[in-house]
């Protein structure tokens, strides 16, 4: 994932130029929106077209395996292409979190950022949006204020493309609360610099917001395909001694088993990369075949697998009661050596897939005595992003609006969870630190921390 620097820490400016930095982020927030709609629109019908559409038009009821392997193939070949070909390098890998570091996106790496997370996402492969879309907000924000004034100053560059990854954020979850306590929790801003950043940000993530409520009905699409809401879970009063009782274990086997996704996602990154036109594509075959495996083995549809499963989120909770524990267990473990595979060859956000992978470790844990559904998949779901993102703040927001239509009730088990969950992976990620100064770094350091800049994706 690339960078989006924030601006260097400042004195507050009068309200005039806040005021007017405001109405920049919002004709940003605008363009982005519109951006961030058409990209998640075309990986949609992509999706649809390629997975779907062609199969059926050639007399498979799903598609058949060596559709598949192709497939992923192609994906793999495209994303080479764009990293080793284009610039930017398509972003920085997944496997290293969300990165720190460095300046805004330049627009000409958009084309790279572009391709490589178009082709990792609408193909199949287990990483999501999100990341890519904070990379196309920040480069697109810094685009539109050089093509307005090409002399701009460097820190009305650096906020422009802040609001612009806002904005994008904001259009995804279909929240701008959810777009702001993430972006701000990776910046890690001081009192000076908030203003700077957190004005102009709510203005463009209120815009992005407001852009993915009406343009389903401007275009007669619906953004529900690809924006994620709250989740169907059924109705929770509040939580009991024997809920707080599982929390605590849950958050820690979820840490724990995200913690080590990551470790084989960068065991993976050391292989692929230095031969990746070749590998890439190899490592795409993998995935499918760890689909159509999964597929044979449990009768489920080959999308439990393959994909970022946001898509599939509603369908697995929904149909809960059918998944018998052999088939959560082989979902979770096919899905997850999947997911490490693509966060260490390909280009895209691991927001999506540890929500799925907490979901169905939620419903997992509801078969122990006494531990509700609802409250199970909350909890799973915000420690399984304490784990993969280490932005507690943001897991607990994202695990309750998510679970928000059951009630409140799930509140206070998700914060004890994500808390949990957070601790165990600092401990875990240190007893698993590879040797070297750098991996080591990698390894222990969260993938956000105070800085003054914040990672894009792709």
């Amino acid at each position: 994932m690339a960078e989006a620097a924030t601006p260097p820490a400042s004195a507050t400016p009068p309200p005039k130029q806040l005021a007017v930095l405001c109405v920049l982020a919002a004709v940003v927030g605008l363009v982005v929106s519109i951006a961030a709609w058409c990209f998640l629109e075309l990986i949609h019908q992509t999706q649809h077209a390629v997975f779907t559409d062609i199969p059926s038009d050639m007399g498979y009821h799903s598609p058949p395996w060596w559709w598949l392997v192709g497939v992923l193939a192609i994906a793999g070949v495209l994303v080479a292409v764009a990293i080793e070909r284009l610039p930017g390098r398509g972003g920085h890998l997944p496997a290293e979190g969300l990165k720190v570091g460095g300046g805004p996106i330049q627009p000409i790496e958009l084309p790279g950022i572009v391709l490589a997370a178009f082709a990792t996402i609408a193909l199949g492969l287990v990483l999501g949006p999100e990341a890519p879309l904070i990379a196309i907000g920040g480069g697109l924000g810094v685009l539109a204020i050089r093509s307005a004034r090409r002399d701009a100053p460097q820190r009305v560059q650096t906020l422009l493309a802040a609001a612009g990854s806002f904005a994008a954020m904001s259009f995804l979850f279909d929240q701008p609360l959810i777009a702001a306590v993430i972006m701000l929790e990776v910046l890690g801003l001081d009192r000076q610099t908030l203003p700077l950043v957190l004005l102009p940000g709510l203005t463009a993530a209120g815009v992005g917001s407001l852009v993915s409520i009406g343009i389903g009905s401007f275009t007669g699409l619906s953004t529900s395909a690809y924006a994620i809401g709250a989740l169907p879970l059924p109705s929770f009063g509040r939580p009991d001694i024997a809920e707080f009782g599982w929390t605590v274990p849950l958050a820690v086997i979820v840490a724990v088993a995200v913690v080590v996704v990551f470790r084989l996602a960068r065991n993976v990154q050391h292989v692929v990369v230095p031969r990746l036109l070749v590998l890439a594509p190899a490592a795409a075959m993998i995935v499918a075949g760890l689909a159509i495996a999964f597929s044979h083995a449990t009768g489920k549809s080959v999308d439990y697998v393959l994909f970022s499963g946001q898509d599939q989120l509603p369908t697995l909770i929904s149909g809960a009661s059918t998944w018998s524990i052999s088939a959560l267990l082989l979902v979770l473990g096919f899905k997850g050596v999947a997911w490490a595979i693509s966060l260490g060859s390909f280009r895209g956000g691991p927001t999506f897939p540890a929500l799925f992978l907490g979901a169905a470790g939620g419903i997992l844990a509801s078969r122990l005595p006494g531990f509700d559904l609802t409250a199970a998949v909350a909890v799973a779901m915000g420690a399984a992003i304490a784990a993969a993102l280490r932005l507690p703040l943001s897991a607990v927001v994202i695990a309750t609006l998510l679970a928000g239509k059951s009630g409140v009730g799930t509140g206070p088990l998700v914060i004890v969870g994500v808390v949990v969950a957070y601790l165990t992976t600092l401990v875990v990620a240190q007893r698993l630190a590879p040797t070297t100064a750098g991996d080591q770094a990698s390894a222990v350091s969260p993938p956000a921390t105070a800085t003054a800049t914040a990672a894009a994706g792709g």
